[in-house]
This record gives C-alpha cells, sequence and structure tokens, in this order.
C-alpha cells in the first residue's frame, strides 16, 4: 500500500534494529538518528504497531506519516511546554507564592479534567495584586526556547509556510516568543491590569480549544491551503481540536489524552522532529543561530 511512510526518530536509531520487520530500503534523514520507510504492506497501522513492539523500551518516537503533501505550507503551534519550556502561568504563580496550587489546576486543566476557560480565570483570579514586574521577570528568568524550535521556524519559512504561535497564555509573552523563535505571527490572551498590577481578570473572548482550531481554519482559508497542507502541534487538552483538524497534527511531549488522539507524537525528541516527519534530511534543514 502506497501512501506512507513509517518515520522513525531518535539517538541511536538505525534500520538495522528493525531488520526483523523485512521492511526493505530506508531513508536516511539524520545519520543514526532519523530515517524512514516507503510503506508498501497492506495493512502499515499493523506494521506500525509491529515496529513500536520492536522498539519498546528504546527512546525512539515511531509514527505514520502519509506522503500526501508531505512538507506542509501552515504550522500552527501551542506555546506553552511545545515551543518553550514552561507554563508561563505557573511561573507567574511561582512569583506570588501560589506554584503548587496554580500548577495543580493547569495541570488537570491540560489533561482535560477541567474546562479551559473557567481554570484560566480562576488562576488569573489567584494572581490579582501581582505587581507588572513580575511578568518581564518570568520571561526573563524562566522563559527558555525548546530546543530545536528555531531550526523548526527557519527550515519551514524558508520554504514557504506561514507561522503561528497560537496559546491559551498571555499576549505578553507570546509576542515575546514570537518574535525569538520566528514566527509571523501571534494570539494570545490578555492579563487585565490597573497600570501597576494584575487586576486577577482576563479579557475577553478567552482563546481556548476552539479558538485555536478557528486560528487553523482562518489561517488556511486566508492561504488557501487544503487542511492536508497544514501541521498543528500542541501539548494540552485544549491543543486537541487543532490537532485533529490538521493534515498532521502532532502531540509533543504531551498530556495522555492529546497523545492518544493525535495522528503523530513526539515523546522523546526535541522540535525538529517536526521537520524529520515532514521528510527534511539534515542536508535541508536551516540551523538557526
Amino acid at each position: 500500500m502506497s501512501g506512507f511512510v513509517l518515520n522513525v526518530i531518535g539517538d541511536g536509531a538505525t534500520p538495522e534494529l528493525f531488520r526483523p520487520l523485512a521492511l526493505g530500503e530506508a531513508k536516511i534523514l539524520s545519520p543514526d538518528r532519523a530515517f524512514e520507510w516507503p510503506m508498501d504492506a497492506d495493512d502499515p497501522a499493523l506494521l506500525l504497531a509491529e515496529a513500536r513492539v520492536v522498539a519498546e523500551g528504546l527512546k525512539l518516537d515511531i509514527n505514520l506519516v502519509a506522503t500526501a503533501h508531505r512538507r506542509k505550507k501552515l504550522l500552527i503551534a501551542d506555546m506553552d511546554s511545545t515551543i518553550i519550556n514552561v507554563e508561563c502561568l505557573d511561573e507567574l504563580a511561582d512569583m506570588a507564592g501560589l506554584k503548587p496550587k496554580i500548577a495543580a489546576i493547569t495541570e488537570r486543566a491540560m489533561r482535560g479534567e477541567l474546562e479551559f476557560e473557567a481554570a484560566l480565570r480562576e488562576r488569573v483570579g489567584m494572581l490579582k495584586g501581582l505587581p507588572l514586574s513580575a511578568l518581564e521577570r518570568t520571561y526573563v528568568e524562566r522563559v527558555r526556547l525548546n530546543p530545536g524550535a528555531k531550526n523548526l521556524l527557519a527550515t519551514m519559512r524558508q520554504h514557504g509556510a506561514h507561522t503561528m504561535l497560537v496559546s491559551g497564555g498571555f499576549g505578553f509573552f507570546t509576542r515575546r516568543v514570537a518574535k525569538a523563535a520566528g514566527f509571523h505571527a501571534e494570539r494570545g490572551n490578555t492579563l487585565l491590569d490597573d497600570g501597576a498590577a494584575l487586576t486577577g481578570e482576563v479579557g475577553t473572548p478567552i482563546l481556548g480549544r476552539e479558538a485555536k482550531l478557528k486560528a487553523l481554519e482562518e489561517a488556511a482559508t486566508h492561504l488557501h491551503l487544503d487542511f492536508a497542507e497544514t501541521l498543528a502541534v500542541g501539548d494540552g487538552a485544549n491543543d486537541l481540536a487543532m490537532i485533529k483538524r490538521a493534515g498532521l497534527g502532532v502531540a509533543y511531549h504531551a498530556k495522555p489524552v492529546v497523545a492518544e488522539a493525535a495522528g503523530a507524537a513526539i515523546s522523546h525528541n526535541d522540535l525538529t522532529s517536526l521537520l524529520y516527519l515532514q521528510g527534511y534530511t539534515d542536508e535541508e534543514i536551516v540551523k538557526a543561530a
């Protein structure tokens, strides 16, 4: 059966590990790190399951990827714990001495156990009175781009893709992260303040699960793209709708509910993996400063 590749990513990944599956000639994307096989099996999904059994216990990400519209023309990405290393709201909570309490709510919301908008309002409400200086301090001291982020953005942009950061977090951070990573555009929620401190309120409408999906749909329409030409990546339950709608939906170091529902999952490797999933080789990846 044509139309798919079996994509394998991870340190030490070599085709020899999978010789028992008799898959034939592999294409090397990155020596000892990423490769793939064109699929000629009658049941690709079964072969995917068999490959994952062979690799059990190894830190390899193994996915079945459609070859049609392989290189995506639109990237929609979540910010917190996807493009960056932290949940910004939890780090703001740390500045207020409330991290354990607020982080517990964040975790439940990201797992899909709580309604996102209500959970966001509850957490922001606890931050009432936090000085605005805490936002800049959080960004400078805590926020870091995840490995591979700049290379991902630079490579997709060089190949003509439009890129958008869409976050249930806050515009204060999305604006800075989008610029640092190289996104064309960004969307985030608004923390309200009185000029000196947070009021404990968030601007409406709140950007949540449906708003992320809408951002994907609007961008695809504006760019005259088929959804097969789009890629969405995230880690939390509020990312599920856009992940399931995109041509390539990727759960990145995600909560179980997201990893189980996404078309592809990256659980062990960095954001460069999103390029390997699209068939890019090391020679084609832009090494951004």
